[in-house]
């Protein structure tokens, strides 16, 4: 086996790269500071060391080991666990946000209660003795369809209460909703429907002091006029009656 050793190659001229008609065979095994213009194509290669100081396209699957940090905005697959150190890791469908919710007054003087399905995917609300007109769900995304769900758990008033919440018109824990569409950026609001039930009957709240109810809501965006009230569905279910002990 003959052996060339050279610091250049050129073309006979010398005023250019050669050319290699019939390509070049071998496989390197170890690659060590890979460095090139405008790019490197290796192929096989074991590299135990190498620094890049602009883009690296990965044509198949890249295969790493014993890698101590992973920087990634995008989806992680791990042949076995993954182990968390430091920080805060929130996995989507395990762990539920949690928030309170807020109420405010219309221009009818009816409560609302308003819960920003972007901040959490449950809130909380102790009733202190008002009625809940209105149940608006704030920036709902709706730039195509989707659907997300939102629970509420309500913390009847401590004192005995006289109907406080239930579903009615004047009182509805559903029954009037407002839907604040979240598009391009920007929120649309004035949409106003109402919840569906199942049976046809309604979602009512225990008049029991201090009791718990946890009610369900899923809102659908079907994908039709963002503006149009028709193309939202709220759908509202509850378990309820829940106190300690």
């Amino acid at each position: 086996m003959s052996r060339v050793r050279a610091d250049k190659f050129t073309n006979r001229a010398g005023t250019g790269a050669p050319t290699f008609p019939f390509g070049l065979t071998g496989t390197a095994t170890t690659a060590q500071g890979l460095t090139g213009t405008p790019n490197i194509v290796v192929g096989a290669v074991t590299a135990t060391t190498g620094s890049f100081s602009g883009n690296v396209s990965v044509g198949g699957t890249l295969t790493y080991e014993d890698v101590t940090n992973v920087d990634s905005v995008g989806l992680i697959t791990a042949r076995s666990g993954i182990r968390v150190t430091g920080g805060y890791s929130k996995l989507t469908g395990v762990l539920e946000t949690v928030s309170t919710g807020t109420t405010y007054n219309n221009d009818n003087g009816t409560m609302v209660l308003e819960l920003d399905v972007q901040a959490a995917t449950t809130y909380t609300y102790t009733n202190t003795g008002g009625n809940i007109g209105i149940v608006s769900f704030k920036n709902l995304p709706a730039d195509a369809q989707n659907g997300t769900t939102v629970t509420l758990i309500h913390t009847q008033n401590s004192s005995t209460p006289s109907g406080i919440g239930n579903t009615t018109v004047a009182t509805g824990i559903g029954t009037n909703c407002t839907v604040v569409p979240y598009v391009a950026g920007a929120a649309i609001s004035g949409i106003t429907t109402a919840a569906l039930v199942g049976s046809g009957t309604t979602v009512l709240l225990s008049e029991t002091a201090s009791d718990r109810d946890f009610v369900s809501f899923f809102i659908h965006y079907t994908g039709g006029s963002s503006s149009s009230a028709t193309s939202y569905q709220v759908y509202a279910t509850k378990n309820g009656g829940f106190r300690q002990g």
